[in-house]
């Protein structure tokens, strides 16, 4: 394959899949300009990276959450944002690029109470269950986040009874 025509096969990939990117750095930014940047850092490392991307080991858009993934956390880590900062409740323009960038219409405060809760976890957990609100298999998300099915299972299990916790707690107390 040239390098042409190697470009042009990652631009339509990335083109296919950006949403991935976009949700991704929807979920890691805090403001527009931070995401913008985030989304650039992340295609840079896509292509920096495509070269080594084997079809025959991943989907594409599994190599492309891995490597998301990888590059969001980083950043987090990288940044010195005290805890308040970093772990700030969703806002609306968060909601709509967690959505691809479609405006949500209504907002359900169940759905802004769940984004909330999402917004407070470490960056790993929020990275799974991003992956499981997308749908994907346990199988996908160990191989994403280089853990294993059992501990994807495990985590899932624990997020969920604490999320029906504080729901639970937020419909008691009419918050």
């Amino acid at each position: 394959m040239t390098a042409r025509q190697l470009q042009q096969r990652f631009e339509t990939l990335l083109q296919e899949h950006r949403r991935i990117v976009f949700k991704v750095a929807g979920l890691y930014t805090r403001t527009t300009a931070d995401r913008d940047d985030l989304v650039q850092e992340i295609s840079a490392q896509l292509w920096r990276s495509f070269s080594g991307y084997d079809e025959t080991r991943a989907k594409f858009s599994t190599w492309m959450y891995r490597i998301a993934l990888n590059v969001a956390i980083s950043q987090v880590r990288r940044e010195h944002w005290s805890e308040a900062d970093r772990f700030e409740p969703l806002e609306t323009h968060h909601l709509e690029t967690v959505g691809g960038g479609e405006p949500i219409a209504e907002q359900d405060e169940r759905l802004q109470a769940l984004y909330a809760f999402i917004g407070q976890l470490d960056p790993l957990n929020r990275a799974l269950i991003l992956l499981y609100l997308e749908d994907r298999s346990y199988g996908d998300i160990a191989e994403i986040l280089g853990i294993s099915e059992t501990n994807v299972a495990t985590k899932i299990n624990r997020i969920k009874q604490k999320l029906r916790g504080q729901m639970t707690a937020a419909e008691t107390t009419g918050a």
